[in-house]
C-alpha cells in the first residue's frame, strides 16, 4: 500500500491509531454519555465539504493524538444514528450508502464508523434542525464552521439548479445520483 493510500485509508488508520488525528476528513467524539449532539454539525460539514469519517468511542487528547474508548453499546449508537437520520426535524437528508455505518475494533475497543460522503447538489447544503440558515456547517480542517447566508443562498441556488436537472432526467431529487 502506497503511503497516499494509507493516509485515507480508515482500517489502516484504525490499526495504527498513533497516526489518527483529527482534520478536515475525521472527526473523534467519545459518545460516552450516547450520541453527542455535535454529531449533526459534523454530519453537515462533511456532507457539504469532501466528506469524511466521524468515530464514535474515539477521544482527543491534549497532544491532539486520538485514542478509543470502551464504548459501552457500539450497536445501540449506531442504531441510534441510522434511526434519527431517517428523521427531517433532525437533519434534512441522508446522503448515507449501504455499508458507511459500520462498527470496527481499534485499541482493543469497538467503535463506530461513519462515512459521510459529500452529499450530491440535489442535497445541498444538508443542514441540522429545521432551517438551513442557522444549520448548514462546513468542514475547515478540524472543525465545523457554520455556513453564512450567502454561502446557504449560493447553494440552495445550485440545489435548485440540480433538482431540476435531476427531474429532466426523470430522478428524483431525493435520491438523485448525478
Amino acid at each position: 500500500m502506497s503511503e497516499e493510500s494509507k493516509r485515507f485509508d480508515i482500517g489502516y488508520l484504525l490499526e495504527h491509531t498513533e497516526l489518527l488525528k483529527e482534520n478536515e476528513y475525521i472527526e473523534a467524539k467519545a459518545a460516552l454519555g450516547g450520541l453527542p449532539e455535535s454529531i449533526w454539525e459534523t454530519y453537515s460539514a462533511f456532507a457539504n465539504t469532501y466528506g469524511g469519517y466521524i468515530l464514535l468511542g474515539v477521544a482527543e487528547r491534549e497532544d491532539k493524538s486520538l485514542y478509543t474508548v470502551n464504548l459501552p453499546y457500539p450497536e445501540v449508537l449506531a442504531d441510534r444514528f441510522i434511526r434519527d437520520l431517517g428523521d427531517r426535524r433532525i437533519v434534512s437528508a441522508d446522503v448515507l450508502r449501504s455499508g458507511d455505518v459500520r462498527i470496527m475494533t481499534a485499541g482493543g475497543n469497538k467503535i463506530v464508523v461513519i462515512h459521510v460522503p459529500r452529499a450530491r447538489p440535489c442535497h445541498r447544503p444538508v443542514y441540522k434542525g429545521r432551517s438551513a440558515y442557522s444549520g448548514s456547517y462546513r468542514r475547515v480542517g478540524e472543525s465545523d464552521i457554520q455556513m453564512g447566508r450567502a454561502e446557504v443562498n449560493w447553494e440552495l441556488a445550485k440545489q435548485r439548479f440540480a433538482s431540476s436537472v435531476c427531474r429532466i432526467r426523470g430522478r428524483d431529487p431525493e435520491k438523485a445520483k448525478m
